[in-house]
């Protein structure tokens, strides 16, 4: 009986697979040309990456020729021309590419002691390359070129940024964290900049430096 109803069975999809096998190749068809599709896809994707990545690090060796002598008139028409090939190429990549990009930008302007178009560049950087290890170290940069502007709170608020994503470790975030906690006594809010230092010791107990120096503050403003 259990024999007779398999061979059914067996009869059952075989006579289906044969009054349907049109549409069923077709079918099988799509899916096979759809998986040749995607893996091309991937591939060009791959290949663009690696060129955009490979862009970007040319025109970080071109920023390093011209890094020590960025401020003299010698190098003004080449750093002009790096800016504006180095603006185009950030404003349609996106990725480590555009933040490597926007970073030799703010970098640029940095050096420049252009200090608020550094702190855009560095925020743009750190949107564009937001799933990378670069970006909490554009932010934590981003919040150095809001302090030379004297932002101390939006200078805060990118040093929180810097810390806050937890998805790559970030090895200036002790001290992002204690500039916080200095930049709160700077404004004379000492039970903010206590719980700021305090977080420093808890948060990067191996921090010898970072946390030494936050013991020294916590103990100096709790006299």
């Amino acid at each position: 009986m259990e024999n007779n109803e398999k061979l059914s069975l067996v009869g059952r999809i075989n006579a289906f697979t044969q009054k349907n096998r049109k549409p069923i190749f077709i079918s099988l068809g799509c899916i096979v040309a759809l998986l040749v599709i995607l893996v091309a896809v991937f591939s060009l994707s791959d290949l663009f990456r690696k060129k955009a990545i490979s862009r970007a690090e040319e025109f970080n060796r071109r920023y390093e020729e011209l890094r020590f002598s960025i401020n003299e008139e010698s190098s003004a028409e080449n750093v002009k021309t790096l800016l504006a090939e180095l603006s185009s190429f950030a404003g349609k990549s996106s990725g480590y590419a555009g933040g490597r990009a926007w970073s030799i930008i703010a970098a640029i302007y940095a050096d420049k002691k252009e200090w608020a178009e550094s702190e855009k560049a560095w925020t743009s950087a750190a949107k564009a390359a937001a799933k990378t290890y670069l970006a909490p170290a554009a932010y934590f940069n981003a919040g150095v070129a809001a302090e030379e502007q004297g932002k101390t709170g939006e200078a805060i608020a990118l040093y929180t940024q810097s810390i806050s994503d937890t998805r790559s470790v970030f090895p200036g975030a002790a001290r992002a964290q204690f500039s916080i906690g200095r930049l709160q006594e700077s404004l004379n809010d000492t039970a903010a900049a206590i719980a700021a230092y305090r977080a420093v010791i808890s948060g990067w107990p191996a921090d010898a430096v970072w946390t030494s120096l936050a013991h020294s503050r916590i103990i100096a403003l709790e006299k």
